[in-house]
Protein backbone atom coordinates (compact mmCIF):
# COMPACT_ATOMS: atom_id res chain seq x y z
CA UNK A 1 0.00 0.00 0.00
CA UNK A 2 1.03 3.80 -0.94
CA UNK A 3 2.73 5.45 1.84
CA UNK A 4 0.50 9.11 1.80
CA UNK A 5 2.26 11.90 3.50
CA UNK A 6 -0.52 13.11 5.88
CA UNK A 7 -2.57 16.24 4.50
CA UNK A 8 -4.28 18.54 7.97
CA UNK A 9 -7.10 20.49 7.42
CA UNK A 10 -5.90 23.71 8.87
CA UNK A 11 -2.54 23.05 10.39
CA UNK A 12 0.05 26.30 11.84
CA UNK A 13 1.99 28.02 9.55
CA UNK A 14 4.80 29.60 10.81
CA UNK A 15 6.45 32.66 8.92
CA UNK A 16 9.80 31.57 10.37
CA UNK A 17 10.30 35.53 12.28
CA UNK A 18 8.56 33.97 15.35
CA UNK A 19 12.05 32.61 16.43
CA UNK A 20 12.76 36.22 17.35
CA UNK A 21 10.00 37.51 18.91
CA UNK A 22 10.26 34.55 21.38
CA UNK A 23 13.88 35.08 21.88
CA UNK A 24 13.52 38.77 23.14
CA UNK A 25 10.61 37.65 25.49
CA UNK A 26 13.62 35.28 26.93
CA UNK A 27 16.01 37.62 27.15
CA UNK A 28 14.23 40.60 28.51
CA UNK A 29 12.83 37.31 31.18
CA UNK A 30 9.12 38.44 30.55
CA UNK A 31 7.72 35.03 29.99
CA UNK A 32 4.84 35.06 32.59
CA UNK A 33 1.48 36.63 31.72
CA UNK A 34 1.62 40.49 30.71
CA UNK A 35 4.92 42.18 29.08
CA UNK A 36 5.43 44.33 26.49
CA UNK A 37 4.72 42.05 23.68
CA UNK A 38 1.49 41.61 24.97
CA UNK A 39 0.78 45.64 24.94
CA UNK A 40 2.44 45.97 21.15
CA UNK A 41 0.74 42.58 19.84
CA UNK A 42 -2.92 44.23 21.02
CA UNK A 43 -1.86 47.48 19.46
CA UNK A 44 -1.26 45.93 16.40
CA UNK A 45 -4.20 43.56 16.28
CA UNK A 46 -6.34 47.00 17.03
CA UNK A 47 -5.15 48.76 14.49
CA UNK A 48 -5.08 46.36 11.90
CA UNK A 49 -9.15 45.91 12.68
CA UNK A 50 -9.62 49.81 13.05
CA UNK A 51 -10.84 49.60 16.57
CA UNK A 52 -9.56 51.96 19.38
CA UNK A 53 -8.13 49.05 21.63
CA UNK A 54 -8.04 44.89 22.52
CA UNK A 55 -7.41 42.65 25.24
CA UNK A 56 -5.03 39.62 24.63
CA UNK A 57 -6.28 36.61 26.53
CA UNK A 58 -5.66 33.24 26.75
CA UNK A 59 -8.84 32.08 23.88
CA UNK A 60 -11.59 33.30 21.44
CA UNK A 61 -13.67 31.83 24.88
CA UNK A 62 -12.18 33.58 27.09
CA UNK A 63 -12.94 37.06 25.16
CA UNK A 64 -16.58 36.25 24.49
CA UNK A 65 -17.12 35.37 27.92
CA UNK A 66 -15.31 38.66 29.12
CA UNK A 67 -17.83 40.60 26.15
CA UNK A 68 -20.69 38.70 28.25
CA UNK A 69 -19.31 40.09 31.67
CA UNK A 70 -18.67 43.48 30.43
CA UNK A 71 -22.14 43.80 29.08
CA UNK A 72 -23.49 42.85 32.15
CA UNK A 73 -25.27 39.68 32.09
CA UNK A 74 -26.76 37.65 35.19
CA UNK A 75 -27.79 34.20 35.57
CA UNK A 76 -31.37 33.73 33.85
CA UNK A 77 -30.48 36.20 31.76
CA UNK A 78 -30.75 35.61 27.24
CA UNK A 79 -28.43 35.58 25.02
CA UNK A 80 -29.57 35.05 21.23
CA UNK A 81 -26.66 33.11 19.29
CA UNK A 82 -25.87 31.88 15.72
CA UNK A 83 -26.46 27.81 15.87
CA UNK A 84 -23.93 26.96 12.86
CA UNK A 85 -21.24 27.37 14.95
CA UNK A 86 -18.05 25.65 17.16
CA UNK A 87 -20.32 24.86 21.07
CA UNK A 88 -17.08 27.79 22.27
CA UNK A 89 -19.59 30.64 20.69
CA UNK A 90 -22.28 29.61 23.44
CA UNK A 91 -21.03 27.69 26.21
CA UNK A 92 -20.16 31.33 28.06
CA UNK A 93 -23.09 32.07 28.29
CA UNK A 94 -23.59 28.98 30.18
CA UNK A 95 -20.29 29.69 32.34
CA UNK A 96 -22.82 32.34 33.79
CA UNK A 97 -25.85 30.53 33.83
CA UNK A 98 -27.96 32.52 31.50
CA UNK A 99 -30.02 30.79 28.67
CA UNK A 100 -28.89 30.92 24.78
CA UNK A 101 -31.43 31.19 22.15
CA UNK A 102 -30.43 29.69 19.02
CA UNK A 103 -30.81 31.53 15.73
CA UNK A 104 -31.06 29.68 12.43
CA UNK A 105 -28.84 30.64 9.28
CA UNK A 106 -29.51 31.74 5.77
CA UNK A 107 -28.56 30.07 2.60
CA UNK A 108 -26.54 33.51 1.43
CA UNK A 109 -24.05 33.33 3.75
CA UNK A 110 -24.86 30.70 5.97
CA UNK A 111 -25.12 32.95 9.02
CA UNK A 112 -27.70 34.05 11.47
CA UNK A 113 -30.71 34.64 9.81
CA UNK A 114 -32.04 38.55 9.81
CA UNK A 115 -35.37 37.29 9.60
CA UNK A 116 -34.82 34.27 12.24
CA UNK A 117 -33.84 36.83 14.33
CA UNK A 118 -37.02 39.05 14.18
CA UNK A 119 -39.13 36.34 15.03
CA UNK A 120 -36.61 35.75 18.02
CA UNK A 121 -37.02 39.22 18.68
CA UNK A 122 -40.83 39.77 18.64
CA UNK A 123 -40.86 36.95 20.78
CA UNK A 124 -38.81 37.73 23.05
CA UNK A 125 -40.70 41.55 23.65
CA UNK A 126 -44.23 39.60 23.86
CA UNK A 127 -42.74 37.05 27.09
CA UNK A 128 -41.21 40.66 28.15
CA UNK A 129 -38.10 39.06 27.92
CA UNK A 130 -35.24 41.22 25.89
CA UNK A 131 -31.96 39.64 25.15
CA UNK A 132 -28.79 41.14 27.41
CA UNK A 133 -27.07 40.14 24.08
CA UNK A 134 -26.55 38.71 20.27
CA UNK A 135 -23.66 36.51 19.50
CA UNK A 136 -22.99 36.76 15.88
CA UNK A 137 -20.90 34.49 13.96
CA UNK A 138 -18.51 35.02 10.91
CA UNK A 139 -18.88 31.77 9.96
CA UNK A 140 -15.62 30.22 8.02
CA UNK A 141 -14.97 33.86 7.16
CA UNK A 142 -18.13 34.45 5.41
CA UNK A 143 -19.27 37.93 7.47
CA UNK A 144 -23.12 37.72 8.18
CA UNK A 145 -25.52 40.20 7.00
CA UNK A 146 -24.44 43.07 9.55
CA UNK A 147 -26.88 45.79 8.11
CA UNK A 148 -29.86 43.78 8.89
CA UNK A 149 -28.58 42.40 12.42
CA UNK A 150 -27.49 45.69 13.45
CA UNK A 151 -30.95 47.45 12.27
CA UNK A 152 -32.96 45.14 14.10
CA UNK A 153 -30.66 44.97 17.26
CA UNK A 154 -30.85 49.10 17.53
CA UNK A 155 -34.52 48.90 16.90
CA UNK A 156 -34.65 46.69 20.10
CA UNK A 157 -31.72 48.39 22.32
CA UNK A 158 -29.75 45.33 21.93
CA UNK A 159 -25.47 45.05 21.64
CA UNK A 160 -23.77 42.42 19.19
CA UNK A 161 -20.87 40.45 19.87
CA UNK A 162 -18.98 39.66 16.87
CA UNK A 163 -17.91 36.00 17.02
CA UNK A 164 -15.02 36.67 14.67
CA UNK A 165 -12.87 33.51 15.73
CA UNK A 166 -13.03 32.21 12.22
CA UNK A 167 -12.38 35.48 9.97
CA UNK A 168 -9.80 37.44 10.85
CA UNK A 169 -8.96 39.23 7.54
CA UNK A 170 -12.14 39.29 5.95
CA UNK A 171 -14.26 42.42 5.48
CA UNK A 172 -18.15 43.57 5.44
CA UNK A 173 -18.47 46.88 3.21
CA UNK A 174 -15.18 47.78 3.59
CA UNK A 175 -15.02 47.33 7.68
CA UNK A 176 -12.92 45.27 9.06
CA UNK A 177 -14.64 41.67 10.41
CA UNK A 178 -15.15 42.07 14.23
CA UNK A 179 -15.18 45.94 14.11
CA UNK A 180 -18.21 46.26 13.63
CA UNK A 181 -20.13 45.14 16.86
CA UNK A 182 -19.79 46.15 20.55
CA UNK A 183 -17.31 44.20 21.20
CA UNK A 184 -15.31 42.08 18.67
CA UNK A 185 -13.44 38.51 19.13
CA UNK A 186 -10.64 36.82 17.69
CA UNK A 187 -8.91 33.36 18.42
CA UNK A 188 -5.44 32.55 18.10
CA UNK A 189 -6.16 28.76 17.99
CA UNK A 190 -3.63 26.71 16.37
CA UNK A 191 -5.85 26.10 12.92
CA UNK A 192 -6.93 29.48 12.63
CA UNK A 193 -5.35 32.13 9.61
CA UNK A 194 -3.00 32.41 12.28
CA UNK A 195 -2.02 31.32 15.37
CA UNK A 196 0.30 31.94 18.65
CA UNK A 197 -0.75 28.52 19.58
CA UNK A 198 -3.23 29.57 22.12
CA UNK A 199 -4.92 32.82 22.21
CA UNK A 200 -7.93 35.07 21.58
CA UNK A 201 -8.25 39.07 22.01
CA UNK A 202 -11.39 40.79 22.34
CA UNK A 203 -11.37 44.50 20.41
CA UNK A 204 -14.04 47.81 20.75
CA UNK A 205 -14.10 51.21 20.50
CA UNK A 206 -14.75 51.41 24.16
CA UNK A 207 -11.58 51.81 25.98
CA UNK A 208 -13.14 51.88 29.05
CA UNK A 209 -14.83 48.37 28.47
CA UNK A 210 -10.99 46.86 27.16
CA UNK A 211 -9.29 48.21 30.13
CA UNK A 212 -12.26 46.44 32.34
CA UNK A 213 -11.39 43.80 30.40
CA UNK A 214 -7.91 42.78 31.09
CA UNK A 215 -8.36 43.91 34.94
CA UNK A 216 -11.36 40.58 34.83
CA UNK A 217 -8.91 38.95 33.39
CA UNK A 218 -5.99 39.19 35.41
CA UNK A 219 -7.69 38.07 38.91
CA UNK A 220 -9.85 41.21 39.38
CA UNK A 221 -6.46 42.49 41.22
CA UNK A 222 -7.33 45.70 42.48
CA UNK A 223 -4.52 48.41 42.77
CA UNK A 224 -2.95 48.13 46.13
CA UNK A 225 0.54 47.55 47.57
CA UNK A 226 -1.05 44.19 48.72
CA UNK A 227 -3.53 41.19 46.90
CA UNK A 228 -7.04 43.00 47.42
CA UNK A 229 -9.79 41.28 45.37
CA UNK A 230 -13.55 42.47 45.57
CA UNK A 231 -15.34 40.43 42.54
CA UNK A 232 -14.32 37.67 40.96
CA UNK A 233 -12.08 37.98 38.11
CA UNK A 234 -10.31 34.99 35.79
CA UNK A 235 -6.87 33.93 34.88
CA UNK A 236 -7.74 34.81 30.92
CA UNK A 237 -4.26 36.82 30.29
CA UNK A 238 -2.41 35.76 27.19
CA UNK A 239 1.47 35.09 27.61
CA UNK A 240 4.31 37.33 26.41
CA UNK A 241 5.61 34.43 25.04
CA UNK A 242 2.77 33.75 22.87
CA UNK A 243 2.13 37.46 22.51
CA UNK A 244 5.72 37.55 20.88
CA UNK A 245 4.17 34.70 18.24
CA UNK A 246 1.21 36.92 17.61
CA UNK A 247 2.80 39.85 16.46
CA UNK A 248 4.76 38.00 13.87
CA UNK A 249 2.39 36.07 12.51
CA UNK A 250 0.23 39.65 12.03
CA UNK A 251 3.34 40.75 9.91
CA UNK A 252 1.94 38.05 6.98
CA UNK A 253 -1.83 38.34 8.01
CA UNK A 254 -2.72 39.48 4.49
CA UNK A 255 -0.98 37.28 2.79
CA UNK A 256 -2.39 34.34 4.32
CA UNK A 257 -5.81 35.50 3.13
CA UNK A 258 -4.51 35.45 -0.37
CA UNK A 259 -3.13 32.26 0.27
CA UNK A 260 -6.42 30.87 1.46
CA UNK A 261 -8.30 32.21 -0.96
CA UNK A 262 -6.27 30.72 -3.97
CA UNK A 263 -6.78 27.47 -2.14
CA UNK A 264 -10.63 27.89 -2.42
CA UNK A 265 -10.30 29.20 -5.58
CA UNK A 266 -8.29 26.06 -6.89
CA UNK A 267 -11.03 24.38 -5.25
CA UNK A 268 -14.15 26.02 -7.20
CA UNK A 269 -12.80 25.80 -10.50
CA UNK A 270 -11.88 21.78 -10.94
CA UNK A 271 -14.61 21.05 -8.55
CA UNK A 272 -17.81 22.88 -9.18
CA UNK A 273 -19.02 21.82 -12.62
CA UNK A 274 -19.60 18.08 -10.68
CA UNK A 275 -23.50 17.43 -10.62
CA UNK A 276 -24.22 17.99 -6.88
CA UNK A 277 -21.35 20.13 -5.31
CA UNK A 278 -21.82 23.84 -4.66
CA UNK A 279 -19.06 26.14 -2.89
CA UNK A 280 -19.79 28.38 0.59
CA UNK A 281 -21.15 31.63 -1.38
CA UNK A 282 -19.40 35.16 -0.76
CA UNK A 283 -21.73 37.78 -0.09
CA UNK A 284 -21.81 40.33 -2.04
CA UNK A 285 -19.93 43.53 -0.98
CA UNK A 286 -17.93 41.33 1.81
CA UNK A 287 -14.36 39.34 0.75
CA UNK A 288 -13.70 36.37 3.12
CA UNK A 289 -10.91 35.26 4.27
CA UNK A 290 -12.15 32.00 2.89
CA UNK A 291 -10.20 30.31 6.39
CA UNK A 292 -11.85 26.72 5.62
CA UNK A 293 -13.09 26.10 2.02
CA UNK A 294 -16.77 24.81 2.34
CA UNK A 295 -18.77 23.06 0.25
CA UNK A 296 -22.04 21.42 -0.30
CA UNK A 297 -22.76 17.49 -1.35
CA UNK A 298 -26.38 17.60 -2.94
CA UNK A 299 -28.27 14.51 -4.11
CA UNK A 300 -26.90 15.12 -7.99
CA UNK A 301 -23.71 13.93 -6.34
CA UNK A 302 -24.67 10.62 -5.28
CA UNK A 303 -22.56 10.11 -2.05
CA UNK A 304 -22.69 11.69 1.51
CA UNK A 305 -19.88 14.10 2.87
CA UNK A 306 -19.53 11.05 5.36
CA UNK A 307 -18.49 8.80 2.83
CA UNK A 308 -15.80 11.56 1.41
CA UNK A 309 -14.68 11.96 4.46
CA UNK A 310 -13.84 8.53 4.55
CA UNK A 311 -12.83 8.05 1.47
CA UNK A 312 -10.03 10.67 1.91
CA UNK A 313 -8.74 9.66 5.32
CA UNK A 314 -8.07 6.38 3.67
CA UNK A 315 -5.33 8.46 1.75
CA UNK A 316 -4.17 10.43 5.02
CA UNK A 317 -6.58 13.48 3.77
CA UNK A 318 -8.08 14.72 6.76
CA UNK A 319 -11.61 16.54 6.09
CA UNK A 320 -14.33 17.72 7.96
CA UNK A 321 -17.86 18.14 8.31
CA UNK A 322 -19.09 21.66 8.97
CA UNK A 323 -20.16 22.49 12.08
CA UNK A 324 -23.27 20.13 13.99
CA UNK A 325 -25.69 23.24 14.74
CA UNK A 326 -26.19 23.92 18.70
CA UNK A 327 -29.49 23.55 18.91
CA UNK A 328 -29.25 19.58 17.97
CA UNK A 329 -26.25 19.91 20.21
CA UNK A 330 -27.59 17.06 23.52
CA UNK A 331 -26.05 20.02 25.78
CA UNK A 332 -28.45 22.43 24.45
CA UNK A 333 -31.38 20.49 23.88
CA UNK A 334 -34.07 22.62 25.95
CA UNK A 335 -32.61 26.15 25.01
CA UNK A 336 -35.45 27.91 22.20
CA UNK A 337 -34.43 27.82 18.80
CA UNK A 338 -36.07 30.35 15.98
CA UNK A 339 -35.84 29.45 12.17
CA UNK A 340 -37.96 31.71 9.46
CA UNK A 341 -38.55 28.39 7.19
CA UNK A 342 -41.32 26.39 7.31
CA UNK A 343 -39.37 23.14 5.83
CA UNK A 344 -36.46 22.06 7.18
CA UNK A 345 -34.05 24.42 9.06
CA UNK A 346 -31.21 25.43 6.40
CA UNK A 347 -28.23 25.04 9.30
CA UNK A 348 -29.44 21.34 9.24
CA UNK A 349 -29.32 21.21 6.01
CA UNK A 350 -25.74 22.29 5.64
CA UNK A 351 -24.87 20.09 8.35
CA UNK A 352 -26.31 17.28 6.61
CA UNK A 353 -24.92 18.14 3.20
CA UNK A 354 -21.65 20.35 4.22
CA UNK A 355 -17.82 19.10 4.03
CA UNK A 356 -14.88 21.44 4.84
CA UNK A 357 -11.80 20.52 3.10
CA UNK A 358 -7.96 20.65 3.98
CA UNK A 359 -7.22 24.57 3.59
CA UNK A 360 -3.88 25.33 5.30
CA UNK A 361 -1.50 27.87 3.46
CA UNK A 362 1.27 25.34 3.73
CA UNK A 363 -0.41 23.16 1.52
CA UNK A 364 1.50 22.90 -2.07
CA UNK A 365 0.02 22.71 -5.31
CA UNK A 366 0.86 19.39 -5.73
CA UNK A 367 -0.61 18.41 -2.20
CA UNK A 368 -3.95 20.29 -3.29
CA UNK A 369 -3.93 18.74 -6.64
CA UNK A 370 -4.33 15.16 -4.81
CA UNK A 371 -7.17 16.14 -3.07
CA UNK A 372 -8.68 17.20 -6.02
CA UNK A 373 -7.99 13.57 -7.47
CA UNK A 374 -8.98 12.03 -4.90
CA UNK A 375 -12.37 14.10 -4.79
CA UNK A 376 -12.81 13.75 -8.56
CA UNK A 377 -12.93 10.28 -8.12
CA UNK A 378 -15.00 10.18 -5.33
CA UNK A 379 -17.85 12.49 -7.04
CA UNK A 380 -17.59 10.97 -10.32
CA UNK A 381 -17.62 7.24 -9.36
CA UNK A 382 -19.43 6.97 -6.61
CA UNK A 383 -22.74 6.07 -6.29
CA UNK A 384 -25.82 6.15 -3.63
CA UNK A 385 -27.05 3.32 -2.07
CA UNK A 386 -30.97 3.55 -0.53
CA UNK A 387 -29.69 3.30 2.77
CA UNK A 388 -27.33 6.05 2.08
CA UNK A 389 -29.58 8.48 0.73
CA UNK A 390 -31.84 8.47 3.93
CA UNK A 391 -29.29 10.36 5.89
CA UNK A 392 -29.57 13.81 2.75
Amino acid sequence: MKEWKRIYLSPPHMSGKEYMKVEEAFQSNWIAPLGPLVNEFEQSVADYAGVKAGAALSSGTAAIHLALKLIGIQKDDVVFCSTLTFVASANPILYEQAMPVFIDSEKDTWNMCPLALEKAFVEAKRLGKRPRAVIVVHLYGQSAKMDDIIELCEAYGVPIIEDAAESLGSTYKGRKSGSIGKFGVYSFNGNKIITTSGGGMLVSDDEAAIERCRFLASQAREPAAHYEHQEVGHNYRMSNILAGVGIAQMDVLDERVEQKRRIFQRYKEALSGIEGVRFMPEYPETRSNRWLTTMTIGRGARVHPVDIIDALEQRQIEARRVWKPLHEQPLFHQCPFYTATQEKPTSEILFQTGLCLPSGTSMTDVEQERIIDTLYDILRTRTITPSQATRF
